[in-house]
């Protein structure tokens, strides 16, 4: 039963087509331009939406539940497309990427953390294969992770546990957060992110 649930999905068709394009040396200018979406046939979750958030600054969208703020971030990192308008980074659609491209450029940390059944370390390197111990641990100490993981009985080898388990949802946040940090996209989208972290 559980295989033909897995089968349903994978024979589910692509909604959204994979562009040409790449970026070389991605700068990072994000840009809004009437943008429109909804949801199915929904009301507006979007209207006429337009923004820039030029290359090295940060950006802080503010609103109530259901204003749209996590759509916007969906939006840039192409996991729906603008019902009207252009979401560009800089300067060209999104849907014009590849989905390498795309997946290169930007980096999402959502509040739902997934956390695999493997090491501390595995999770983290899953953003970067080729990453070496250290920049692992630069990452996680960015992300400030790196004390906790460091008391651990087996370190950055203790395994996760299913969905993370062994954590607290802030510590599983913060180390979604260092495993994206680790790969260093020039656009980071956090949303929500820190919704289970102190100040």
């Amino acid at each position: 039963a559980l295989f033909d649930r897995v089968f349903e999905y994978l024979d589910q068709p692509v909604d959204i087509e994979e562009g040409t394009r790449t970026l070389e040396r991605a700068s990072g200018n994000v840009a809004f331009d009437r943008v429109w979406f909804r949801y199915d046939d929904a009301a507006w979750t979007l209207q006429e939406v337009s923004f820039t958030v030029p290359p090295g600054t940060k950006t802080a969208l503010v609103g109530e539940t259901g204003s749209g703020k996590t759509t916007c971030a969906y939006l840039v990192a192409r996991l729906y497309d603008a019902t009207q308008g252009t979401v560009s980074i800089d300067g060209v659609d999104v849907r014009d990427l590849t989905f390498g491209s795309l997946a290169a450029t930007v980096g999402v940390v959502s509040q739902e953390t997934y956390l695999f059944h493997a090491s501390v370390r595995e999770n983290l390197r899953f953003a970067k294969p080729e990453a070496t111990d250290e920049e692992i641990e630069d990452a996680a100490r960015a992300a400030q992770i790196h004390e906790l993981v460091a008391t651990l009985p087996e370190g950055y080898d203790t395994v996760v546990g299913e969905r993370g388990y062994r954590f607290s949802g802030g510590e599983k946040q913060r180390i979604a957060i260092a495993r994206t940090i680790l790969r260093n996209p020039p656009v980071l989208v956090l949303d929500e992110a820190t919704s289970a972290l102190d100040t």
